[in-house]
């Protein structure tokens, strides 16, 4: 009996391995930690994603999905982070039935029989994902490993140093790291009225910032202060009218707007050292010794991989971005940007344990600005030389927008979740995030 490969993650890029996998008569079971498809897309259900329907929708999930009766949405429609889970991971997943298995925390993977440093035989045995269950421990011999776990479980500290700042832990109530929704009224009630310091600097901090200041706007007495760590320039609200994704240059305009209007106070050159609870609030410090008071803290500065669970398989990362060693130079993001990256697959990803792939925003590390359908990319590829098909697997098939290149994409309208016409240019209020959100399925 063939063994399967097992694909860590039941986020939009481990769904879409599945659909491949399954294409090419390859057995696959997806592990997902959550009780659902796409679970961690589900924490973000109010943020509006940035790239229309035809850009989140995988070919062989389609396929898949076709002969099902599921139609397609719009192509040219942006859905939010709800839309993406209830109208196409969710019944991708069912499409792919006992394949995928929810309550499934994966805690480690090895040869069987082998630890890392054994080399006999090393080839010639599956590999055993060891899972946790509420049925208790598990253990699956596998003839290959997919990990798509993302990296939505492990949001990076306030702490400008990559570490917690001191005190930080201590003030973890006051201290989100996640985009707030402002249509929640209990989102509302803790925010309204205070002083909320936002941290960082992508696409994320952006619609943090102007989902606070939607409730600043209703809420009078409430203050948005946004913590820099460089100064602003002409590049701190992204691509803008020049911006190839509508919506994500749109989300910088607007976010410079609220900026220039002087309804978010921003603080440049602040790296958070140490933060302090003075009881009404919190001080937090900076290392160039400034000192910013406020009541609550988002902080939005990316995400990092959990590699804890792969210490038994021998992997080859940067050792900046803990990303694939081949595929980090094409996704530094000192820089690249998302549209700048050369779409890649197996080749860039295979790690030196025999079929161990990392995909989707889990192989990009630390890097951030990831796009759905640069998964898709990667694990049509990563399928391909599983199957042995090595001429598909080094085929590249997607050309990816580019920043700074408008191409007359169209307005984007927030509220209608579409293009409008025109080039790029602002409209609607808050909503757009970078898809740096596979599910985090272990």
């Amino acid at each position: 009996m063939e063994l399967p490969v097992v694909v860590v993650g039941a986020g939009p890029t481990g769904l879409a391995a599945a659909a491949h996998l399954r294409e090419h008569g390859i057995e696959a079971l997806v592990l997902e930690q959550g009780d659902s498809a796409g679970s961690a897309v589900t924490a973000w259900a109010h943020v509006r994603l940035f790239s229309p329907w035809s850009e989140l929708v995988d070919p062989a999930a389609a396929r898949l999905l076709a002969p099902l009766g599921w139609v397609s949405p719009a192509p040219d429609r942006y859905p939010t982070g709800g839309d993406w889970v209830a109208d196409y991971l969710r019944p991708l997943a069912a499409a792919l039935g006992p394949q995928v298995r929810y309550g499934a925390r994966v805690t480690g993977v090895a040869r069987q029989g082998r630890d890392l440093v054994v080399d006999s035989g090393r080839d010639e045995v599956p590999l055993v994902v060891h899972v946790a269950t509420a049925a208790g421990e598990q253990r699956i011999a596998a003839r290959g490993l997919v990990d798509a776990s993302g990296t939505w479980g492990r949001p990076n500290p306030l702490g400008g140093d990559g570490l917690p700042a001191a005190g930080e832990s201590a003030a973890a109530d006051r201290i989100s790291y996640r985009v707030p929704d402002a249509r929640d009224p209990a989102v509302v009630q803790r925010y309204a009225g205070r002083r909320i310091a936002v941290a960082g600097s992508g696409a994320s901090a952006f619609t943090a910032l102007l989902a606070l200041d939607t409730i600043a706007q209703d809420h009078p007495g409430t203050e948005v202060v946004w913590l820099l760590r460089r100064g602003l320039s002409g590049t701190t609200f992204g691509g803008g009218e020049a911006d190839q994704l509508p919506a994500r240059g749109a989300l910088g305009l607007r976010a410079r707007g609220a900026v220039d209007a002087g309804r978010v106070r921003v603080v440049t050159g602040f790296r958070t050292t140490t933060v302090t609870d003075v009881g009404a609030g919190l001080t937090l410090g900076s290392a160039a010794g400034t000192t910013v008071d406020v009541d609550e803290v988002v902080a939005v500065t990316g995400f990092r991989p959990d590699l804890s669970w792969l210490s038994e398989v021998r992997l080859e990362l940067d050792p900046v971005l803990q990303a694939p060693v081949r595929l980090a130079p094409l996704i530094d993001p000192n820089v690249h940007s998302c549209g700048s990256v050369y779409p890649h697959g197996a080749n860039e990803l295979a790690q030196p344990e025999g079929e161990v792939y990392l995909v989707g925003m889990k192989s990009y590390g630390r890097a951030p600005t990831f796009l759905a359908m640069t998964g898709y990319e990667q694990v049509r590829s990563v399928a391909a030389a599983l199957a042995g098909d090595h001429e598909a697997a080094a085929r590249v098939e997607l050309t990816l927008p580019e920043t700074g290149v408008c191409g007359g994409a169209g307005l984007f309208d927030e509220a209608e979740g579409t293009r409008a016409g025109g080039c790029c240019a602002p409209a609607g209020p808050v909503g757009v995030e970078l898809e740096t959100t596979s599910t985090g399925g272990r």
